[in-house]
């Protein structure tokens, strides 16, 4: 299943590369600090491959977050059924 998942995600890549090459117009692109000509298939190749970048930063960030908790909770768990084994070994005082 993962392999498929990296072959779509390939071949979207690849029909995104073919249909820009297509794309040759310039356009005029104004951003934050300047103004400049571009070809509109680099400008859209640029702005998807950032969008892209980002999210995987953002994804990646959450689950070493996500998978930290889980090694901290799972630690605390251990830890827990240690002193539970421990207690339930002790005689019972009356």
């Amino acid at each position: 299943m993962k392999i498929l998942g990296i072959i779509v995600l390939v071949a979207a890549f690849l029909i995104t590369l073919a249909l820009g090459a297509q794309n040759q117009i310039m356009v005029s692109f104004d951003y934050l600090v300047a103004q400049g000509e571009f070809q509109l298939s680099t400008l859209l190749g640029t702005a998807f491959g950032a969008g892209f970048v980002i999210g995987w930063v953002i994804c990646g960030t959450l689950y070493l977050k996500a998978r930290f908790a889980k090694n901290r909770l799972m630690k605390k768990v251990t830890k827990q059924q240690q002193e539970l084994d421990q207690l339930r070994a002790q005689p019972i005082k009356e």
